[in-house]
């Protein structure tokens, strides 16, 4: 009880008033009535076959069929009008495929939907600090959006199929004894197909939730700042030069060469001389005071 106190009071359940979260809780609840509802399905229905001799009658004939609606392994036995034992016959159809596969869609839609939502509640955070994982749950949520679209189209043509077949209109035509005009043959009871209705519906559902929940995720993912052109990498930093004589401060200055700009010679003639004279770069030097006077 204390480690379920701790994880309680860890619990970021906000999140489930979120789109993100609440979406979740649906596809959740759906995917349970989705596969319950077609797995859990049995159905029966009556006939009867009343013969010219009512000895020979039998006005009571069940047929029982259920989930994974292999019907041709369902059988019943019908009396034949001219005596002795009953002929068996078997129904037509396997559609256990269709059905399987739509009930399988919607255990991992249960099961997945409800880890998504521990990840939510618990590393919300880090869901959100990474995108990768924001970038699984958008693959994984097309994935099972495309699975609930296949899977609800091949059960409801399966079930159109299920529900032509235990029809007892067409049924009674397998009984040889029916084909005589002088016996008598009707159905009694119809199967109710309501439930398997209902789960093709939960399969439709289920297909919205999740396509609709690819938007929700897809704006996790960070894809959209980058087809926004909002996201701009981080660029790569340039490798600091080893010494100041390489690419550096001790590269030789352009305008030093031997050819344009203007280069002084500080070395050679002119400057101050030790005596305190000013000392010109000139060949002649200057008459001096002396002999002016």
């Amino acid at each position: 009880m204390d480690v379920a106190n701790q994880l309680v009071a860890q619990g970021q359940f906000t999140v489930v008033k979120q789109p993100l979260g609440f979406i979740k809780v649906l596809q959740w609840i759906f995917a349970i009535f989705a596969f319950s509802t077609c797995g859990s399905y049995s159905g029966m229905f009556k006939m009867s076959v009343e013969c010219k001799n009512r000895s020979e009658s039998d006005l009571g004939i069940e047929v029982e069929f259920e989930y994974p609606f292999r019907l041709h392994q369902v059988y019943f036995d019908a009396p034949t009008c001219k005596g002795g034992n009953p002929e068996r016959l078997f129904l037509v159809g396997d559609y256990s495929s269709s059905a399987e596969f739509f009930v399988t869609i919607g255990v991992f839609s249960f099961l997945y939907s409800m880890a998504a939502l521990a990840v939510y509640c618990f590393m919300l955070e880090k869901y959100r600090e990474n995108t990768k994982g924001a970038q699984i749950d958008f693959v994984v949520t097309a994935v099972f959006a495309f699975m609930w679209l296949v899977s609800s189209c091949a059960w409801a043509k399966g079930l159109s199929d299920v529900k032509t077949n235990t029809d007892p209109e067409k049924v009674i035509t397998f009984i040889s004894a029916c084909d005589e005009q002088e016996n008598r043959c009707r159905e009694v009871y119809d199967p109710k197909v309501s439930g398997l209705n209902t789960s093709v519906a939960f399969g439709f559902i289920n297909l919205i939730l999740w396509i609709g929940n690819l938007w929700f995720v897809f704006k996790e993912t960070g894809w959209m700042a980058a087809f926004a052109g909002t996201y701009v990498p981080s660029q790569e930093k340039q490798p600091a030069p080893d010494s100041f004589g390489q690419g550096g401060y001790g590269q030789q200055d352009p305008y030093a060469g031997s050819q344009g700009g203007y280069q002084p010679d500080y070395g050679q003639q002119g400057g101050y001389n030790e005596e305190g004279g000013y000392s010109q770069g000139y060949e002649q030097q200057p008459t001096s005071y002396s002999n002016q006077m």
